[in-house]
């Protein structure tokens, strides 16, 4: 009987071994893709500070105007004047959709037959 329990208790640790082995490495795994996902999302942060760096040097109203002067001829672009702006009593929405109800059930008989 003990032979019995010591090769369970044997099978039981070896068992055990082998399933932490297993789980240091798939979170030694992880941890290595957790790692990367933060260099990657770093990275985003640098290009996307980059960018909005160069969107603001490009968008410097000097440039625009001057960008806007050399090619009036062009594009015609004029300054906005206050008349050329609209109301919003001035907006054509679309009428709304009449509603359709299909399947329509009679429930006024319903209440009568109640006692």
């Amino acid at each position: 009987m003990r032979t019995v329990l010591y090769i369970l208790t044997t099978m039981a640790v070896i068992g055990l071994a082998f399933w932490a082995y297993r789980e240091n490495y798939a979170t030694q795994e992880v941890l290595a893709e957790t790692d990367q996902l933060h260099r990657d999302i770093r990275e985003a942060h640098a290009r996307l500070a980059v960018l909005k760096a160069e969107w603001a040097y490009l968008n410097r109203p000097d440039r625009l105007r001057d960008l806007a002067d050399i090619n009036f001829d062009r594009l015609g672009l004029l300054p906005f004047r206050p008349d050329q702006f609209g109301h919003v009593d001035e907006v054509a929405y679309p009428a709304p959709e009449p509603l359709v109800i299909d399947n329509a059930v009679d429930v006024s008989g319903a209440l009568e037959q109640q006692p």
